[in-house]
């Protein structure tokens, strides 16, 4: 991981991102000669599919059924109506 001064990353803040996206480079913020805040990349993207591709491994096999039947039953009453989960 790399150090920079919180003034270099102000002057060099495009830079910075480029190298950050592009190579996976992480750095380290100092001011005062003291770490402040850390830049990293972000993980990847996934969409729920891709999230719950390996959900499989994880249930045991009463609990995987249990789960794929409420889904199949629950799939009939979904709409694309957003809803305020907040409200009563």
């Amino acid at each position: 991981m790399r150090k920079i001064t919180a003034t270099e990353l102000a002057r060099n803040l495009r830079a910075v991102l480029d190298r950050v996206r592009e190579s996976g480079e992480s750095y380290v913020v100092e001011r005062g000669g003291q770490p402040v805040v850390q830049v990293s990349p972000t993980p990847g993207r996934q969409d729920a599919q891709q999230a719950l591709a390996d959900l499989y491994r994880t249930l045991a096999p009463e609990a995987a059924q249990d789960w794929l039947e409420d889904a199949r039953r629950g799939g009939e009453a979904l709409d694309d109506e957003l809803r305020d989960p907040w409200v009563s």
